[in-house]
């Protein structure tokens, strides 16, 4: 059976992102027939405010090269206020840096990033103007709304659960989240970003929230899942986690 190496960039004290993606990739795997496999280097991070936020990105580098030993075919850097905090653009040069770090161990793969995976996935799904659910303090959510604005993603309304220990955040209950959509201000949304955040569990609200509001609904990990997929040239083939995935949206190349 082929196979593709997906190497992770994570927090150390992540433990949503590598349940999500390989779920989402278990559903590919049904669809399509393509096995995938996934391996982590890790980056401390505990609590989510600006210091250790810019010390994670400080050893991205390191953890590139770490996970490259791999011979990974992708590398998704997936903390995404990490690279928002270092301000506008950001994702663009922590591609670069994690890129070039796996070029120098010998081992070259393709990068994206959630923060960048975000920005572009509403871009392919013509979202310019969204909704959005965070975990973070008002500050970050705020620093998180900036960022999409300059990248041309008018935020209508945010929401800020106000969570810093990132161990806590990873243990909100998804069942809020359909409520906390129902809340948010929508008209004139073309989308709902109902986790802009890889640690705050949203996937099994995905499908159901689309589904009742009649909006595309996508999270950091579905972005994050669409652009790796994108980046092995696979076309999307998961059900139940939005239109980005199902592969009836945008193409995303052959498999």
């Amino acid at each position: 059976m082929n196979a593709s190496r997906v190497g992770l960039i994570v927090p150390s004290s992540n433990t949503t992102m590598e349940t999500e993606l390989p779920e989402l990739f278990r559903r590919q795997s049904a669809a399509t027939g393509h096995r995938y496999t996934f391996h982590s280097a890790r980056a401390t991070m505990k609590n989510v405010n600006t210091a250790e936020l810019l010390a994670m990105v400080g050893r991205a580098a390191e953890c590139a090269s770490a996970v490259s030993d791999a011979d990974v075919d992708v590398i998704a850097y997936a903390c995404l206020v990490a690279v928002m905090a270092q301000g506008p653009g950001a994702h663009r040069h922590s591609e670069k840096v994690i890129a070039e770090a796996a070029e120098r161990n010998g081992h070259p793969a393709a990068v994206v990033s959630s923060a960048g995976a975000l920005v572009r996935a509403l871009g392919s799904l013509g979202a310019r103007r969204v909704a959005i659910v965070t975990p973070y303090v008002p500050a970050l959510t705020q620093m998180v709304r900036e960022y999409l604005e300059g990248e041309g993603i008018t935020v209508l309304d945010a929401v800020a659960l106000g969570v810093d220990d990132n161990l806590a955040v990873g243990r909100l209950d998804t069942a809020r989240l359909p409520d906390l959509a129902r809340g948010l201000r929508r008209e004139g949304a073309e989308a709902i970003v109902l986790s802009a955040c890889v640690q705050m569990p949203s996937l099994a609200a995905v499908q159901p929230v689309e589904d009742e509001l009649g909006l595309p609904v996508i999270t950091a990990a579905t972005a994050t899942a669409y652009e790796v997929l994108t980046a092995l040239g696979h076309r999307p083939s998961i059900p139940g986690a939005g239109a980005l995935l199902t592969g009836a949206g945008p193409a995303a190349g052959g498999r």
